[in-house]
């Protein structure tokens, strides 16, 4: 286990880079007096204090009650850098030893919150600045950069959690890096395909964008459905969950289910192509 834990400095440095793309996006519209796009940008950022709301429940669940210092890491947006931190920091004392069980389930509760962070935030603000670059401003820089980094942030997060999925089975190793480079062009070219589809499905039809969209996630959600997810047992959450991973689903595939899910993605790709 303990070969798994090098490449986690890479990751938990590359967490304050990711907010460069919405900072600066930000700063641009500020500057510029373009009020409506500097607005939606900032409103983009809300939804991403759910996976910090649920960081701090982890935190306590986990016995450590949150204290001002750790509450204003997570107001500030930090709170998935912390935890990369503290995962980063028990592996090197670890060194891969007794305690390398633990430090895998933290991991896994970073690769979870991370990937919620990027479905929540980073992909609002990924359309939306596509929106920009391709029906308002095609030769703007600024959006276009941060559209960019934006989709890599968002491919890389799908990656971890498909790493992290594939430790937790039994006789897994780490897969090798160019694996993951290979994981990493996939998901990358399918997110940059389905969100040049929507939006060019915007610039020609307008709001009928949405139609379109809820049809497809009614669609997965029901699919979910059927497929009898018991991942979470209460009845009310159990809905909300399948509703949330149905939205996830207009955009690309995430295995939430143990066991082979090749019948599962075939399905899903027959449907979404």
């Amino acid at each position: 286990m303990g070969s798994t834990f090098p490449s986690l400095g890479a990751r938990g440095c590359g967490i304050p880079l990711r907010r460069s793309p919405g900072l600066c996006a930000i700063i641009h519209y500020l500057t510029r007096g373009q009020l409506g796009w500097f607005g939606l940008t900032v409103a983009c950022v809300v939804p991403g204090y759910a996976a910090q709301l649920l960081s701090i429940l982890w935190f306590r669940a986990d016995g450590c009650p949150p204290g001002c210092c750790l509450l204003v890491l997570h107001i500030l947006q930090l709170g998935i850098w912390k935890r990369y931190w503290d995962v980063l920091w028990m592996a090197v004392k670890t060194g891969g030893g007794a305690r390398a069980g633990e430090v895998l389930t933290q991991h896994g509760d970073v690769c979870v919150l991370r990937l919620l962070e990027a479905l929540l935030q980073t992909l609002p603000h990924l359309l939306l600045q596509a929106y920009v670059v391709v029906a308002v401003d095609p030769a703007g820089f600024v959006p276009g950069v941060s559209a960019g980094l934006s989709l890599l942030s968002l491919a890389w997060a799908l990656v971890s959690y498909n790493r992290f999925a594939c430790l937790l089975k039994p006789g897994h190793l780490c897969p090798p890096a160019t694996a993951i480079l290979c994981l990493l062009l996939w998901r990358t070219g399918m997110l940059a395909t389905r969100v040049l589809a929507l939006v060019l499905f915007a610039r020609l039809y307008s709001f009928w964008v949405f139609a379109v969209a809820g049809v497809h996630w009614l669609l997965m959600s029901f699919w979910l459905v059927a497929q009898q997810t018991d991942i979470v047992a209460q009845p009310c959450r159990w809905r909300l969950f399948n509703c949330l991973v149905g939205a996830i689903y207009i955009f690309c595939y995430v295995n939430v289910r143990p066991g082979p899910s090749k019948h599962r993605v075939a399905v899903f790709y027959a449907v979404s192509t």
